[in-house]
């Protein structure tokens, strides 16, 4: 295990932390809205390579720093800390790193702890994770994220600045909101440096969870989860899952329109620009984090209606050039003559990864599989409502019975497609 007292470890170099960012972003009273981006562990090896080419894309846009999920490959699997590594010394992306302690061993964590030091990565985001399904106590060295959080300071001084994970809308473990505030203080009190919260769409519920915040002597920066809104049906399942409050608005504007990707992104884009420049208005926001889920045109687009980057030019949405022939300007199908045109046609529709997301997807696709396995600490049923939910099913009535339920509208979701979303599960 690495300790930060080791004299024979060399020191990393400074102002490379969240909060020393943040504040030299933010020095003068004028300073624009800083921003910074969560990718989440893919699920194939080309997958990995061309999120890199999309990170390195997304690096023009000037972030001030990334986030990498924990472990979305298995709680074995060493791809996040590869992961950093690469993003930390050769893309040069500032890199926090996730870091879930239920169920992991102290090998693991050391190990973790360690490879992101010697990488110069100074930010991680310090999780409980998931309890098991079957409602048991969770094993392992550490069972709350603040044990975590001691352990590191402990170990490693102030060499890494920590985050915690907040709820605005509420645990789905506690219905106490004056407790989840006293938990998160606890948080902070142990060594918590900046707050990340859980996506949302009530921004005055946010706003004044902000301000509950600062009443009961949270006092670290409070950094807003933004989750742009690319199709209707994961906008729906999202809020569903996490248990989060739909505004009314979003309901007329895009329950009209939910059938055309499109549209819906087009339209939840200028909600979601509407709900960022509300948050920077008020006095608790200077910085907005997007949930990328490893695509960047929803992000893209927020970003240029809030005015935080240069407007680029958006490429025609099919993969050829347009004719100049007045009779052909407006044309939305074109025969494609494979035997001349293969490469020109790959090359151009490399990026078509927004719609339909995952599902139907190319496994090369950063984006490949259902996005919502990212470990992005989205808010997931509790072991015990999923219990509550499901039982714990045995013969194929059983699986019948749920069906039948799920058709009625008495479950908001089936079983097994609960488990092919969650791996943290598996």
């Amino acid at each position: 295990m690495l300790c930060f007292s080791d004299p024979a470890i060399p020191v990393i170099a400074a102002n490379m932390k969240i909060t020393d960012k943040l504040l030299q972003a933010h020095s003068e009273t004028e300073s624009p809205a800083s921003f910074s981006f969560e990718f989440f562990t893919p699920k194939t090896s080309q997958g990995v390579q061309n999120l890199y080419d999309r990170m390195d894309r997304m690096y023009n846009l000037n972030p001030l720093f990334i986030d990498i999920t924990w472990n979305a490959g298995g709680r074995l699997s060493t791809l996040t800390t590869e992961m950093v590594q690469t993003t930390q010394t050769v893309l040069g992306l500032e890199t926090c790193m996730h870091l879930t302690c239920t169920n992991m061993s102290l090998d693991i964590i050391d190990q973790a702890l360690e490879n992101a030091f010697k990488s110069g990565c100074q930010n991680i985001l310090a999780l409980r994770g998931d309890p098991p399904l079957d409602g048991s106590e969770s094993t392992g060295e550490f069972k709350y994220a603040k044990d975590l959080i001691k352990y590191i300071k402990k170990n490693y001084g102030d060499h890494f600045n920590i985050g915690i994970a907040a709820y605005p809308e509420g645990h789905p473990e506690e219905p106490d909101a004056d407790r989840t505030l006293k938990y998160l203080k606890e948080k902070q009190d142990v060594g918590g440096d900046f707050i990340f919260t859980q996506m949302f769409y009530d921004v005055d519920l946010f706003i004044q969870w902000c301000k509950d915040c600062r009443e009961n002597g949270i006092t670290i920066p409070i950094i807003p989860g933004i989750m742009p809104i690319s199709n209707y049906a994961s906008f729906i399942r999202r809020a569903t899952w996490s248990e989060i409050n739909i505004p009314q608005k979003f309901h007329d504007v895009l329950d009209p329109i939910k059938d055309d990707d499109d549209k819906v992104r087009t339209e939840g884009t200028k909600l979601m620009i509407e709900l960022c420049q509300t948050l920077l208005n008020s006095k608790y926001v200077n910085h907005l984090h997007f949930y990328t889920m490893n695509l960047e045109k929803s992000t893209l687009m927020i970003l240029e209606g809030l005015n935080l980057i240069e407007k680029n030019q958006v490429n025609d949405a099919q993969p050829w050039r347009k004719s100049l022939n007045p009779n052909r300007l407006n044309e939305s199908v074109r025969p494609i003559f494979w035997q001349n045109r293969k490469f020109t046609y790959i090359t151009r529709t490399a990026n078509w990864d927004e719609f339909p997301n995952g599902r139907w997807g190319d496994s090369k696709s950063p984006a490949f599989g259902t996005v919502d396995t990212c470990d992005g600490e989205l808010i997931r049923h509790s072991p015990k409502k999923a219990l509550e939910l499901w039982g714990k099913p045995h013969t194929l009535k059983d699986l019948s019975n749920l069906v039948i339920s799920y058709l009625n509208n008495k479950l908001s979701c089936l079983p097994w497609f609960y488990y092919c979303q969650f791996s943290t599960f598996n």
